[in-house]
């Protein structure tokens, strides 16, 4: 199956390093513009593959907002897709809205060990997750796509992505670079997953 993927737009916590999580930050301008510029490609994208895709995104108004803007730059739209809850990023429970450099003053034990093994790290907080945890539902809902798809998602999950097509390495997973202005391609009949 054919799935084309897009992180949300940048927002001022990822500008500023802060672990996002769940909490739901709007886009900033500059993730306005990516949002946009990635619709602007994707349709090209979609135009050469000429079939039809179902979208869909992550219920958070970061990813809602960078799928409307990506829709209408495509000219379709902006509000008809769909959202799944599977898809919302990982939660970093107590850790959220605080950069690595701040918990280290005071949670530099924590750190440490999250820096040791970061995939199966579950931080503070009754509601915190793994990476592992997370790309347990996000399994579930790639096993249920029955048809081309165009994604918006979080960081989080396209690194489960990785992982779980691709079998990449979970440290790997968890550190590879994961840009808002590219579009992830992905074929899961073969396995194949890239930036392009």
């Amino acid at each position: 199956m054919l799935i084309y993927v897009i992180r949300h737009g940048q927002t001022d916590w990822n500008a500023e390093r802060r672990l996002q999580g769940q909490k739901d930050i709007p886009l900033n301008a500059i993730g306005r513009e990516q949002a946009r510029q990635n619709g602007i490609n994707l349709a090209e994208i979609l135009k050469v593959e000429g079939i039809e895709f179902d979208f869909i995104a992550s219920p958070l108004g970061r990813t809602r907002a960078t799928m409307e803007i990506a829709r209408e730059a495509m000219n379709l739209p902006p509000e008809d897709y769909r959202t799944d809850e599977r898809l919302v990023e990982v939660s970093f429970g107590d850790w959220e809205g605080f950069t690595v450099k701040e918990l280290k003053a005071t949670a530099r034990d924590r750190i440490t060990e999250r820096n040791l093994n970061k995939w199966d790290f579950i931080p503070p907080g009754a509601d915190a997750e793994s990476y592992e945890i997370m790309s347990w539902r996000v399994a579930s809902w790639l096993n249920e796509v029955d048809r081309p798809t165009v994604c918006v998602t979080h960081g989080g999950v396209i690194r489960s992505l990785f992982k779980t097509i691709a079998d990449v390495p979970k440290d790997e997973a968890a550190e590879g670079e994961i840009p808002q202005d590219r579009i992830l391609k992905i074929e899961t009949d073969t396995k194949q997953i890239g930036w392009i």
